[in-house]
């Protein structure tokens, strides 16, 4: 993932890093700053969480908008064209065929209840 800004851009992989200029590798989060969740294992931090109640490193809302950008992408290149996404009703905005990937049939017995 790249994050770009104003004094430049910085990319990170698991396990990776670089930045340009290379001075923002260098930069100290101060205490009034944003600290992000550190989590070497989400498994285990997982796991922690059930048993301590504290919230994941990966919310479950934040996993599953996140993944969302993936899915509509590959719909949209399934049924190859741009897609008008609804975050709130999570559906696409005129497009049956592309709504219709938004799932799968359930196999008997489950079923999914809202």
């Amino acid at each position: 993932m790249t994050f770009e800004g104003t004094d430049g851009w910085i990319w990170v992989a698991r396990g990776r890093i670089d930045a340009e200029p290379k001075s923002l590798l260098d930069s100290v989060i101060g205490p009034e700053e944003t600290h992000l969740y550190k989590s070497e294992n989400h498994f285990r931090n997982f796991i922690d969480c059930v048993i301590s109640r504290k919230e994941p490193v990966a919310p479950c809302e934040i996993a599953h908008r996140s993944i969302s950008i993936a899915h509509l992408g590959n719909i949209a290149m399934r049924v190859g064209r741009d897609l008008k996404w609804d975050p709130v009703t999570e559906q696409i905005i005129g497009d049956d065929t592309a709504n219709k990937m938004l799932s799968r049939p359930y196999r008997a017995p489950w079923k999914l209840e809202v």
